[in-house]
């Protein structure tokens, strides 16, 4: 289908030749009736002046030669307007003609010229008239009439083969439109064809066009304008490419917020982190988006002040998710100026932080509660105490067993330095784990008998072995047993049990014992981390214990995972994935 230029210029070309059209025909028409009128005036003048009106009868007998010979009504007037002679009509019955607007027009000019409507010969007729004169002035008129039916005929039978003749032009110049105006357009079109698919993102190539006017020239301006805008595109793909990269490769996620304060972008890194339920943030706002008072107050203060803004804030998550935002204005265009808030995860920094302040302030605590107690009965006994044997036997016991729990201490301290640091050297070789346990059970077996807690042991013989250091699987063993009894009341069962599973081994201690409540389970493993702080240093525990089975674990790359409920007991599961020798 051809566009709208096509018909516009067909349009415009036929609007030309109507016009022309018109403006012939008014004309033309007009003039074809004037140049036969004139032509037909002049020649009855002619015959008129040949009539002589001194002789009456020589004029009389002329009358008829004249009217034959121009084909015209002839008419003799005296000069006081009395009809002398008619070549058609009898001159006794025709008024007056002296008022006669062509014999007024001949009295006063010499002849006169008058176009009207014949009463006596009933159609237009052309009347002219001429004034014959003598010596003493005007002796009389001669007036000649033609009827303009003759010329109306003449008018008509040009006037035809001239419109014929606009007929056939107007249908030339249709076709000469519709060829101009589809060889002016062509060009157009593929300049259309062209942009539109540049528009549509496609790969045109170069416009070629075989033209030598303005098109041509505008060709090979788009030509360079599609390279400079490819070369741009590309530029900016690269630079959106470096930008994508350095944006995933960094750890700290990034938000763009345009003028308006809706998110722009937000990069790979950012949406990892948050997740449900910030999934979809783009195109909200900042408290849409994350319904978050303090990230709010920070970018409305940088909007205030226009300076970079740094804080503190906390997401809520399934586990809450502490974050250190700047916040720093993006230079752009003129009322297009955009925000970038760099999100940094310092969660585990805090949680770390806050490990290490509790294990400063829990083992100072554990170093001091012993020591108290030594220097405490040391002074005692150097009072005087010493001198009582009996005191003295007592107190030194009680120092004895402080010391004991000071050793034990600094060994679990050890033991965890030297496994995080890799100097513990593991002896790995197929190990059966019905006879780790058989060998672990019987030396916790005098604790729980005294409890009266039963220890079912159900890991079948059949279990296929695991790979793994038997001394440090008989620790892990050691200290999740122990555990299970302390913490069991009187009566209580701990159950053992082994699953065996394509990918590894499944070991499960279950207890009866007072569980632990849920928001605690996660910290378990943590050093000095007790749910029961003051019940577990009187059970003689160093908070290490779970600790150790963690990295022993994580040594023999299992995992340890913690079911508890409180009340109700406490399931911890090792898992010993499947190695190949």
């Amino acid at each position: 289908m051809k566009g709208k230029l096509f018909f516009k210029l067909l349009l415009s070309y036929l609007a030309i030749v109507f016009l022309s059209f018109l403006i012939l025909n008014s004309f033309v028409k007009n003039e074809l009736r004037d140049v036969l009128s004139g032509k037909i005036e002049r020649e009855l003048l002619a015959y008129a002046r040949l009539i002589d009106l001194k002789s009456p009868s020589e004029a009389s007998a002329q009358l008829d030669q004249v009217s034959l010979i121009s084909r015209a009504r002839v008419t003799l007037i005296d000069r006081q307007g009395k009809v002398l002679a008619d070549s058609r009509l009898d001159a006794s019955g025709l008024e007056n003609h002296l008022n006669r607007p062509e014999v007024q027009q001949a009295r006063v000019r010499g002849e006169g010229r008058a176009t009207r409507f014949s009463a006596s010969d009933r159609e237009e007729m052309l009347y002219v008239a001429v004034a014959m004169r003598d010596s003493s002035g005007i002796i009389g008129y001669v007036r000649l009439a033609r009827t303009l039916g003759d010329v109306k005929k003449t008018v008509d039978e040009v006037y035809g083969t001239f419109f014929l003749a606009l007929i056939l032009t107007s249908v030339l110049s249709l076709i000469l439109a519709l060829v101009f105006s589809y060889y002016i357009t062509r060009p157009v079109r593929i300049l259309e064809s062209f942009t539109e698919k540049l528009r549509r993102g496609e790969t045109s190539g170069t416009l070629l066009l075989q033209t030598s006017d303005e098109t041509k020239k505008l060709a090979d301006n788009i030509n360079y304008l599609v390279e400079e805008l490819q070369s741009q595109i590309r530029l900016a793909n690269e630079e959106k490419s470096k930008l994508m990269a350095a944006f995933t490769s960094m750890t700290e996620g990034v938000l763009i917020v345009d003028e308006s304060g809706h998110i722009e972008f937000v990069s790979p890194v950012l949406q990892g982190i948050l997740l449900e339920p910030y999934g979809g943030i783009e195109g909200k706002t900042l408290m849409e988006a994350f319904r978050n008072v303090e990230l709010h107050k920070a970018f409305h203060q940088f909007k205030l002040s226009g300076e970079a803004v740094s804080a503190e804030i906390v997401l809520d998550s399934i586990e809450p998710v502490i974050m250190n935002v700047s916040i720093s204005g993006v230079q752009g265009y003129p009322g297009e100026e955009k925000s970038m808030i760099v999100f940094h995860d310092v969660t585990r920094l805090k949680k770390l932080e806050r490990i290490r302040t509790d294990f400063i302030a829990n083992v100072t605590h554990e170093i001091r509660t012993p020591l108290t107690a030594i220097i405490g009965y040391l002074e005692t006994l150097q009072a005087g105490a010493i001198s009582n044997a009996d005191d003295a036997r007592r107190f030194l016991d009680i120092m004895l067993k402080q010391a004991g729990r000071l050793n034990r201490l600094v060994e679990d301290l050890m033991t965890i330095s030297k496994i995080e640091l890799g100097e513990v050297r593991f002896h790995f070789e197929p190990v059966s784990l019905r006879d780790i346990v058989d060998s672990v059970v019987p030396l916790l077996d005098a604790k729980a008998v005294a409890k009266k807690i039963s220890i079912d042991n159900a890991v079948g013989e059949k279990i296929k072995p695991v790979f793994g250091d038997r001394d440090r699987l008989c620790q892990v063993f050691v200290n999740l047993l122990d555990n299970a009894i302390k913490y069991t009341p009187e009566g209580g069962r701990i159950a053992i049990s082994a699953e065996e599973k394509e990918s590894g081994v499944t070991v499960t201690i279950s207890d009866t014992g007072t569980g632990i409540p849920r928001d605690e389970i996660q910290r378990l493993g943590e050093r000095f981390y007790r749910v029961d702080k003051t019940r577990s240093r009187e059970l003689g525990g160093t908070g290490l214990g779970l600790s150790i089975v963690k990295h022993l674990m994580q040594a023999h790359g299992g995992t340890m995972v913690i079911e508890s409920q409180l009340g109700l007991g406490t399931k911890v599961s090792l898992f010993f994935p499947v190695r190949h020798v």
